[in-house]
């Protein structure tokens, strides 16, 4: 079986919490782990998508249209769709598996994740990452 779920795929979770949210691989789990005996991967995505700018708006509400919350999430394959793009957004630094472990490397990793995507938001890059799913 051709392995297509890799780092770096964007994908679109489809149960739980984050239903239709975007997100991207870091880590995939093919064979699982003890804890989790099936096929899953460690994503990070967008929690809240940023706003629609326009010409008139000063910058400081620029700013403010421009932010990105940003998750991270251990998801079982079952529960993820994958996509045809591909993020090149180097988190793998960032997010590990023991991220998960407590609630202080979370938040600090997921900080780091918000930060990076906010700077690739404003480069203009992937632009269909940054929108809102519509259905």
């Amino acid at each position: 079986m051709v392995k297509f779920l890799k780092t770096n795929k964007a994908v679109i979770l489809l149960q739980g919490r984050y239903a239709g949210r975007k997100a991207v691989i870091i880590k995939s789990f093919d064979d699982g782990t003890r804890e989790r005996p099936y096929g899953h991967c460690l994503v990070a995505g967008i929690k809240k998508y940023p706003n629609k700018v326009i010409r008139k708006d000063s910058s400081k509400k620029t700013a403010k249209k421009s932010r990105v919350k940003s998750f991270i999430k251990l998801v079982n394959y079952q529960h993820v769709m994958p996509t045809r793009y591909t993020l090149d957004v180097d988190l793998k630094d960032v997010v590990s598996g023991d991220t998960l472990q407590s609630k202080d490397k979370k938040v600090t990793a997921a900080k780091e994740t918000k930060k990076r995507l906010e700077e690739r938001f404003k480069t203009g890059k992937n632009r269909w990452f940054f929108t809102k799913l519509r259905f």
